[in-house]
């Protein structure tokens, strides 16, 4: 059974100012009763409806009430009827377009509940042709000019973007440039203008290049933009190998940004020595600010080569700091004795670590390839990549790994479906066979089980999209069919299309 309350609501009487008046319960009115009759004669509502229903004199309520009135009976003599100002300049505005700002709204009606023009006599001059007022004069009159003011702390905001976002109040479709776009953006969040900065963000997005990465990425963060933050990390794990890694602006990426990269499943890389080459790209240019230009390979060797020999670059005080990137990596990914012999050369890795790795290659060889020190395939797997271009019909490259050798291959069947697989090859069937071999051990073995996954990405007006053949673990032979792996086929307009392979050899 529900209880009743015996003590019914009634009205309370509070002490307001220096008068003694009724006020309602829980205060949903900001002022006292002596203005209610002139509030609600503003807003053209009914004062006993209004005692009824308190609930209408709450704050939003009113915002809510009055803005729609002051847009349906603003003036229309074209004149500017409100004054802002900011940055040094005084904005002429009209209350219709105002109001498409919360911040500007807001100051607006604070000015006038503070009395700063006479709220009796702005509001009459809103409501002379309402009809409660059938006795008022029916000609309009001008509105009497409103000063408004607005301080604004953020240095992103100048005054050329400001008057851009000012000019988006009165035209949805004002030109704005990449180049700009930031300025627009911090303008958009301090006037609270939600179209023009979804605007902003959407420019933004679709504008992701080397150049403006950091300064888009930093704003989604200050500004709290979930969406143009995760449109940057996936753009970068995308681009980091094949596009950031080749340009300068590789500089500039925070090491936070890059950290999330690197962890990611989705990461794409041509190898993983392509990705250590451009990770100690980034710390070389970390530390040599004047560079202008993307060393040759060799110079970055030879300057980390330069350092004493007395520890390993990640134990000194400025590696340290870089630890976290670095253990990100896949080292056991890394079979060449060439590329090997570099790490050991430049002293950049802990000894440690580099005996680890050259122990598990050996225990690998010796067990026939089994990798028995991986066990998770989305986190551990040996990765290669395939960037496929419009100018590609078919686009493959030979790995080697453990006297194992596969051709990954993409296929353009017609201008958009394309198909994507790997296939076990016999060292004698490779074009040139003494290259890829010299240096290599060569598996005699008839069946090797590989558990791969195979993912095809591209981005397409904007929005990226994916596709994954899953997890599958299959025995691979050397004649067909069982020497090829499931095919990835996509359907997509998208170019170009980053192709990763992922596997590890499980025990057989």
């Amino acid at each position: 059974m529900k209880m009743l309350n015996p003590h019914k609501t009634r009205l309370e009487r509070r002490i307001v100012g220096s008068t003694n008046r009724w006020r309602l319960p829980q205060e949903p009115f900001f002022g006292d009763l002596l203005a209610l009759p002139q509030m609600c004669q503003a807003l053209g509502i009914d004062i006993e409806e209004t005692l009824k229903n308190s609930d209408r004199l709450r704050i939003p309520k009113i915002w809510k009430i009055f803005t729609e009135n002051l847009k349906d009976k603003a003036s229309q003599n074209g004149e500017a009827d409100v004054t802002l100002e900011c940055l040094g300049f005084k904005w002429e505005l009209h209350q219709p377009q105002l109001f498409q700002s919360e911040t500007l709204t807001k100051l607006y009606l604070a000015a006038l509940t503070r009395g700063v023009t006479s709220p009796r006599r702005e509001m009459d001059c809103v409501t002379r042709h309402h009809p409660l007022w059938p006795g008022k004069i029916q000609e309009p009159s001008p509105v009497k000019r409103m000063i408004i003011s607005l301080k604004i702390n953020d240095p992103a905001v100048t005054r050329v973007a400001f008057a851009t976002a000012l000019k988006n109040l009165y035209l949805k479709d004002v030109e704005m440039n990449v180049e700009e776009v930031l300025g627009v953006l911090a303008s958009a969040h301090a006037l609270q203008f939600s179209r023009l900065f979804q605007r902003c963000v959407a420019t933004m997005m679709n504008g992701l290049r080397p150049s403006t990465l950091k300064n888009f990425y930093l704003a989604g963060n200050r500004y709290k933009e979930e969406q143009l933050t995760t449109a940057c990390e996936k753009w970068l794990e995308m681009n980091l190998v094949p596009l950031m890694g080749t340009q300068i602006h590789l500089r500039h990426v925070p090491q936070e940004l890059l950290q999330k990269v690197l962890k990611s499943p989705r990461l794409f890389t041509f190898s993983e020595f392509h990705l250590l080459k451009t990770l100690l790209m980034w710390a070389y240019l970390q530390l040599n600010s004047k560079i202008q230009a993307i060393p040759i390979h060799e110079t970055m060797l030879t300057f980390f080569n330069s350092f004493p020999k007395k520890c390993c670059f990640l134990d000194r005080d400025v590696g340290q700091s870089w630890l976290p990137l670095f253990l990100c990596l896949r080292l056991h990914s890394i079979t060449s004795r060439k590329d090997l012999e570099e790490l050991r050369h430049i002293n950049f890795f802990p000894e440690s670590w580099l005996i680890r790795v050259t122990a598990n290659h050996y225990h690998a060889l010796e067990s026939g390839g089994d990798m028995v020190h991986l066990k998770d395939l989305t986190t551990q797997a040996v990765r290669f990549g395939l960037l496929f271009n419009q100018e590609y019909t078919i686009h493959s490259k030979m790995i080697s790994i453990y006297g194992f050798f596969f051709e990954i291959k993409g296929v353009k069947h017609d201008t958009t479906s394309y198909s994507f697989y790997m296939q076990r090859m016999r060292h004698t069937d490779l074009e040139s066979p003494s290259t890829i071999c010299e240096h290599s051990a060569i598996s005699l073995k008839s069946e090797r089980l590989v558990k791969y996954e195979i993912r095809a990405q591209t981005l397409v007006d904007g929005r990226w999209q994916e596709f994954s053949t899953n997890q599958i673990t299959q025995k691979f032979g050397l004649v067909q069919p069982c020497c090829k792996s499931h095919a990835l086929k996509i359907q997509t307009v998208g170019i170009p299309i980053y192709a990763s392979f992922a596997f590890i050899f499980p025990l057989s």
